[in-house]
């Protein structure tokens, strides 16, 4: 085995952290893992990492209480590997790592809420068709804890924007001067205007930002919205669909896009980027109009 040369120094929070998630290979798995991916054989094939290289990281991320080893099979004893509350405190720093690729590797190092048609990030949520959401807990605009796909109805509808809020003093500043960041509120009062539709359709609206609850609480309130608005502030749904995000007030936001999810939680439509909120919304509704069911 071989071994792992210790940072020597006790008293640097980064270098202690580098000690446990200090190469590719772990901040991969936890990547993976928040995104469904647990059992060995499925980290290999999505790694493409030797047995002997997963075997070891896998018992480092352990030890470490970043995963934890939950049998799934009795006989014979198989185990997968889910993140802790420890694991799951990771997941911003994925989350700044993809923003900073995307603005700085994969960009020109603007500061957007949207990209170009034909840039690799649009590439990749599109890639998002055909795979499905995890089951996650994200927390309701009410408190509540809420699945982001909808169960009971065929279809739900889950737009992703950068914020909204009650107050117009409470927008991070330089807001109107972030391409893209600005429409949140015509969108999702056309979403309210238009629910019957939606609902007429078979779906069922939701949007998620990463804002907080109580944010949203009183948005949803001041425009009347009879949906849910759901909290990614966690960065959960983020970091397991790899959706992109901008900064703005020290905080990753989500940029604005739309996925179709079917009842088996496959992403069916991806609207990404969306420059016309209001053609967005009229797109969704013809997807799951016409969209025929697997």
């Amino acid at each position: 085995m071989a071994q792992r040369t210790r940072l020597d120094d006790d008293h640097c929070a980064i270098a202690q952290a580098l000690d446990v998630v200090g190469d590719w290979w772990t901040l991969l798995i936890v990547r993976d893992a928040a995104r469904g991916v647990h059992r060995f054989e499925e980290l290999q094939r999505e790694l493409g990492v030797s047995r002997k290289v997963l075997t070891e990281r896998l018992r480092l991320l352990t030890e470490a209480g970043v995963l934890a080893r939950v049998p799934y099979q009795d006989r014979p004893v198989r185990h997968e590997y889910r993140l802790t509350p420890r694991g799951r405190a990771l997941l911003p720093v994925l989350v700044a790592l993809q923003d900073w690729g995307d603005t700085w590797v994969l960009g020109e190092g603007e500061t957007m809420a949207t990209t170009a048609e034909e840039s690799l990030e649009a590439r990749r949520v599109h890639e998002l068709l055909g795979t499905r959401v995890p089951e996650l807990q994200l927390v309701g605009h009410e408190g509540e804890l809420c699945d982001p796909v909808a169960a009971g109805t065929p279809w739900t509808v889950l737009y992703c924007f950068p914020g909204a809020y009650a107050r117009q003093d409470a927008y991070p500043p330089g807001w109107a001067g972030i391409p893209g960041a600005r429409g949140c509120t015509l969108e999702s009062c056309t979403y309210r205007d238009r629910l019957a539709e939606f609902t007429a359709a078979g779906a069922t609206v939701q949007g998620v930002s990463s804002q907080r609850p109580d944010e949203q609480r009183a948005f949803a309130e001041k425009e009347g919205l009879r949906f849910p608005l759901l909290s990614d502030a966690g960065l959960a749904l983020t970091a397991a669909l790899r959706l992109p995000t901008f900064r703005a007030a020290g905080v990753s936001r989500m940029k604005r896009l739309t996925l179709v999810v079917d009842r088996d939680r496959v992403v069916r439509d991806v609207q990404y980027p969306v420059t016309d909120v209001t053609a967005s919304v009229e797109a969704a509704l013809e997807a799951v109009k016409s969209i025929e069911p697997l």
